[in-house]
This record gives structure tokens, C-alpha cells and sequence, in this order.
């Protein structure tokens, strides 16, 4: 498949300065902000700096310093904000949606980290 990046996106308007954003942690190669339209007390958005169009396009064509660091960045912000199941928080939900089917709105790689109440199921169970 090949990945068709759109630098005019949110979320590349908001890496270039263009948009502000309540940042809860910047790395070399990410950045984490609070989602303006939150659907859980905790809703925070992480995302790559590279050009990455979805989940499966980042895995297969980021560097290892690139994947390594996001990743991190998720963990750090589940600890920013308290929602970390390992250290007395109580749990989260991460949620990338890919394509059409997945529902996705922004054609950025962005994670959702939701927490703060219990989320109820993911799906309806189907049948």
C-alpha cells in the first residue's frame, strides 16, 4: 500500500506552530496534547512528528529512534496524567483508528489515551 501524506492536516498545522495545542509532553519525536473535544475526563492525543498516516504505515516505515521514542512518550504521558494501571492509576484506554473503516478523521498517526471513569465496552458485541 502506499501512505499519502497531507502536510495541511490538523495535526501537521499544530507541529508547525500554526495551531495552538495544550501540550502535555514533547520529545524528539513526538508530541502529546490534550484533545479539545474530550470523550473521557482524561483525553489526551499523542502523536509522531514524522509524516505518518496511520498505525501500520508508522510500524513499517519509522525509524527504530522514532518508534522507540513514541512509544515511551505514551507510557510517560499515562503517567502524567494518572491513569497508569501500574502505579495506583486505573487503567486507560489507547486507541488508533486506521482508514475508512476504522473511522479515522485526521490523516496523522494519533493514539488516544482515554481514562478517568470506567469506558464501558470498546464494541458492541456482534450477533
Amino acid at each position: 500500500m502506499t501512505y499519502s501524506y497531507d502536510d495541511q492536516n490538523i495535526f501537521a498545522k499544530i507541529l508547525r506552530g500554526e495551531i495552538p495545542n495544550k501540550t502535555v509532553l514533547e520529545t524528539k519525536h513526538a508530541l502529546a496534547f490534550h484533545d479539545i473535544q474530550p470523550q473521557a475526563p482524561v483525553h489526551v492525543l499523542v502523536i509522531p512528528k514524522g509524516p505518518y498516516v496511520c498505525y501500520d504505515h508508522f510500524a513499517l516505515h519509522a525509524t527504530p529512534d522514532e518508534i522507540v521514542d513514541f512509544t515511551r512518550a505514551v507510557g510517560e504521558v499515562c503517567k502524567l496524567v494518572g491513569v497508569q494501571a501500574g502505579d495506583n492509576g486505573d487503567g486507560f484506554r489507547l486507541i488508533s483508528n486506521s482508514g475508512d473503516n476504522g473511522v479515522q478523521e485526521v490523516p496523522h498517526l494519533h493514539v488516544h489515551v482515554l481514562g478517568g471513569r470506567r469506558l464501558g465496552r470498546m464494541l458492541q458485541k456482534v450477533g
